[in-house]
């Protein structure tokens, strides 16, 4: 069977450069290599990924020698298994920059199962929570935007760039009616994903982040490129066209072209229409109710859903869809380089 189109990756992020972390990256210097340092190097370039919580002067690189670095420093974070364990759903602001080929050698080679995927998954989490939380500062100001018939010039303006963002037609003039129209399918579209889900599915498509996708390019979601551009896979088949595996700077990107996947494209229309159904009844959407609109997301449909759900329900990921993001500081984990 030919896969379906909606893994396509060809997406524009508005005002995101920064958070590609390379700013920070590129002028950590030498001394970055420490276990973590705090306001120095790249911490002053204000890049940090946060929208309301640290900022340069609460930046904390990070690098791992170790998995008892991992441990410990979840530990001390607040981030541990016992933590979790207490009910401690406050998520600290720890943000990987890099996937890497060391994780890919080191999960597969000496980690036990349950080991990698306690690592994978917390640090995947801080990732969706960000990439939600950019989501909900658009929504909340496209919730709060007046009547139609009432939009000063510059509302309007910004009203037309997300529209443009989320692939949503917008009238040509002050039509209050067009505008309402195009308000309501932003209102579907302009919202956040379950954190269990993005794990569920990173997990699932990256294989706990050890393909070869996600070491040479970030890539966690399996999502497709055409034009060239991308990771070229070994066996492309060529009734499919020239595509490839959508390459990222940075695993953070790969989650908010994910989730910006779910939020535009036609194939994943029912996904939208269960989260609005929820808020609508006032309930959270949860990761487990949404993924009955992933059917399109694999050529195996159903299978697919309830793969997704058995992982969701076998790991326990349930309950992260009611974790948050901590105020701050923000960690930001430095790759380690493989030797020789």
């Amino acid at each position: 069977m030919t896969p379906p189109p909606p893994r396509t990756s060809s997406l524009r992020f508005a005002g995101l450069l920064p958070l590609l972390f390379l700013p920070v990256l590129g002028s950590c210097g030498p001394d970055a290599s420490s276990a973590a340092e705090e306001g120095t190097g790249g911490g002053e370039a204000g890049a940090a990924p946060s929208t309301d919580g640290g900022d340069a002067a609460d930046t904390v690189l990070v690098r791992f020698e170790t998995v008892g670095d991992i441990e410990a420093f979840f530990d001390e974070v607040g981030y541990g298994p016992d933590h979790w364990a207490a009910g401690v759903r406050e998520i600290p602001r720890m943000y990987v920059t890099q996937v890497g080929e060391r994780w890919q050698q080191r999960a597969n080679d000496s980690l036990s199962v349950q080991a990698k995927k306690r690592i994978f998954f917390r640090a995947m989490g801080p990732l969706a929570l960000h990439s939600n939380e950019l989501i909900r500062a658009e929504r909340e100001r496209l919730l709060a935007l007046p009547a139609s018939d009432a939009l000063d010039p510059a509302d309007r303006e910004w009203l037309a760039e997300l529209a443009g963002d989320y692939g949503v037609d917008v009238p040509g003039g002050p039509d209050a009616a067009g505008w309402d129209a195009v308000r309501e399918e932003l209102a579907l579209r302009v919202d956040e994903v379950p954190v269990s889900l993005v794990l569920a599915q990173a997990a699932n498509e990256s294989g706990w982040g050890t393909s070869r996708f996600a070491g040479e390019g970030n890539a966690l979601f399996g999502q497709w490129s055409f034009g060239g551009s991308g990771m070229l896979p070994e066996a492309q088949r060529e009734s499919l066209g020239d595509y490839r595996v959508a390459a990222f700077e940075s695993p953070l990107l790969s989650v908010i072209a994910y989730m910006r996947n779910l939020n535009t494209h036609r194939s994943y229309a029912r996904l939208r229409e269960l989260r609005a159904a929820a808020r609508a009844s006032g309930d959270t959407p949860r990761g487990w109710d949404l993924a009955a609109g992933l059917d399109r997301y694999s050529e195996r449909g159903q299978e697919y859903v309830d793969e997704i759900r058995s992982m969701i329900e076998y790991n326990g990921l349930e309950d992260t869809d009611v974790t948050y993001l901590a105020s701050g500081p923000v960690y930001l984990v430095l790759p380690v380089e493989l030797e020789g």
